[in-house]
C-alpha cells in the first residue's frame, strides 16, 4: 500500500534525483529484473513533489486532477494528506467510478455523455458526491432532456469562466475553455443556473492555461512569457474577485478553484480563491523543467531497452513514442534522461515501436541495455502500461495499476 503520511527516512542535503547517477542507477538496479518498458514511481521522490505543492499553495487546499495522474493508489495516497482536498476528474464515467470511495469529485469539463448521465442520476450517492462542469445553457437542456427535474435527484454544477488574457496586441492568450469571461457573462448564467429547477450551483472554476501550464525559465520567449504572465496576473485577480463577488450574490458556493501545478504561487495567493487544483506535479513531467519558481522530482520515469546498432553513434530502443497532449513540437516528446546526453533525430523524433538515440552515450550503449526516459506530462503515460512499479531506496517494494491496468479507458 503507498502510504506517504508517515515520516519516511530524513532527506539528504542535496536530494538523490539532483545526482542524476546516483539516482537512476538506483532505479535501474531496483528494476532490473522486470522486462521493458518499465514504469516506476519513486516513493520518496512522490512525497517530495507532494509536500512541496503544498508549500507552494501557501495553505490553499488543493484538488487532485485525476487527469494527471490516473492511478488510484497515487490518489488515495495523496488525498490522505492534510492539505490535499477533492478530485477534479475529466469524465463523468471516471467520477462515478471514482465516487464509489470518494466523495468529492468536480469534473473539470461539460458532459454530453448521455449512458452516463443516466447511470448518475440512477445513483443518490453519486449525486451527492459528484459536481458537473457547465458554461453554456445548452449544457442544462441536455442534462433535462435525459431526465427532467421531477425525475432524477437535484444535480450540483459548477460553472466553468475563462482565465485566459485578452491581450490588445497579441488577442487571445491561454486555452479555449468555457466562453463565460466578463463578470457580466458569469453573474447572467448564474442567474440562469439558479432560476432551473433540478440544479444547484455549487462553485466556479478558473484556469490559467497561460500561466500554469506555460514555463518562463529559459530560451528566447522567456522575457515575454514572463512579462504576459505578469500582465495576466493583474487582469485575472481583478476580473476573478469581480466575478467571485457578483456570483456569491446568487448563490452561497461551496467552492472556488483556480489554478494549476505550475501557478500554485499566485493561486495560493488569491484570496478569491478556496482552493487549487493540481495533478501533473506529482509525478513531475519535464515540462516542468523551464520554470522558475518550481523543480519537481522525476518521480515517475519509464525504462526501454536498445534491441539494435543501426549505426555507431545510434542505439534504438524498442517503444519510446509516450508523446504528451498538446502543440506537436519537441517539448512534447518524452526525454531521455539516462544515461546524460542523449537525443532523438529530428527526423524520426520518438516513435511508436522504436525510437533511435544519439549522443556520446549511444556509442557506449549495446543490445539489451536500458535508457530511461521522463515523460513530458504526467497522466497519459499511465495510458501504457498497466502498472507503475512502486520503488523505494532499492527495492520494488509495489505495484500500483493504472487505470488501464483496472481495465478503464476514459479518454
Amino acid at each position: 500500500m503507498l502510504d506517504l503520511t508517515a515520516e519516511l527516512s530524513p532527506a539528504p542535503i542535496a536530494p538523490e534525483w539532483e545526482q542524476p547517477a546516483r539516482y537512476w542507477a538506483r532505479l535501474s538496479a531496483a528494476t532490473g529484473h522486470l522486462p521493458a518498458p518499465v514504469a516506476v514511481i519513486d516513493r520518496e521522490a512522490l512525497r517530495h513533489n507532494a509536500m512541496d505543492m503544498l508549500v507552494r499553495s501557501g495553505g490553499l487546499p488543493i484538488r487532485v486532477a485525476s487527469k494527471s495522474v490516473r492511478v488510484r493508489a497515487v490518489l488515495d495516497a495523496v488525498l490522505a494528506l492534510p492539505g490535499y482536498r477533492g478530485i477534479l476528474a475529466f469524465t463523468l464515467a471516471e467520477a462515478l467510478w471514482l465516487a464509489e470511495t470518494h466523495d468529492d469529485i468536480v469534473i473539470g469539463y461539460p458532459t454530453v455523455d448521455r449512458a452516463s448521465l443516466e447511470r448518475f442520476f440512477a445513483d443518490e450517492q453519486a449525486a451527492q458526491r459528484i459536481t458537473l462542469m457547465v458554461d453554456d445553457p445548452v449544457h442544462l437542456d441536455l442534462i433535462d432532456s435525459v431526465a427532467g427535474p421531477g425525475d432524477r435527484p437535484e444535480i450540483r454544477v459548477a460553472i466553468d469562466v475563462d482565465a485566459s488574457w485578452r491581450s490588445s496586441l497579441l488577442g487571445h492568450i491561454g486555452v479555449r475553455r468555457s466562453a463565460l469571461f466578463t463578470p457580466g457573462e458569469v453573474v447572467a448564467f448564474a442567474r440562469t443556473v439558479a432560476a432551473r429547477p433540478g440544479f444547484r450551483l455549487t462553485g466556479l472554476q478558473m484556469y490559467d492555461a497561460q500561466i500554469a501550464g506555460q514555463g518562463d525559465d529559459a530560451g528566447p520567449d522567456a522575457p515575454l512569457i514572463r512579462m504576459v504572465q505578469a500582465r495576466s496576473m493583474a487582469e485575472l485577480r481583478e476580473r476573478r474577485a469581480a466575478i467571485v463577488t457578483a456570483v456569491t450574490e446568487v448563490a452561497p458556493l461551496e467552492f472556488l478553484n483556480g489554478g494549476g501545478t505550475g501557478s500554485l504561487e499566485f493561486t495560493g495567493s488569491d484570496e478569491s480563491l478556496t482552493e487549487a487544483s493540481a495533478g501533473s506535479g506529482l509525478l513531475g513531467g519535464h515540462l516542468f523543467d523551464g520554470y522558475r519558481s518550481f523543480r519537481p522530482a522525476p518521480a515517475a520515469a519509464f525504462a526501454f531497452d536498445v534491441v539494435r546498432r543501426p549505426a555507431a553513434d545510434i542505439a534504438t530502443v524498442l517503444g519510446g513514442g509516450w508523446i504528451a497532449s498538446g502543440p506537436p513540437v519537441a517539448s512534447r516528446q518524452p526525454l531521455p534522461v539516462w544515461p546524460s546526453g542523449l537525443r532523438t533525430l529530428p527526423r524520426e523524433a520518438a516513435g511508436e515501436v522504436q525510437t533511435p538515440l544519439q549522443g556520446p552515450a549511444a556509442t557506449t550503449l549495446g543490445v539489451g541495455d536500458r535508457v530511461w526516459f521522463r515523460h513530458a506530462k504526467s497522466g497519459e503515460a499511465a495510458e501504457r502500461v498497466e502498472t507503475y512499479h512502486l520503488v523505494s531506496g532499492d527495492e520494488v517494494i509495489d505495484e500500483l495499476p493504472t487505470y488501464r491496468g483496472e481495465g478503464k479507458a476514459f479518454l
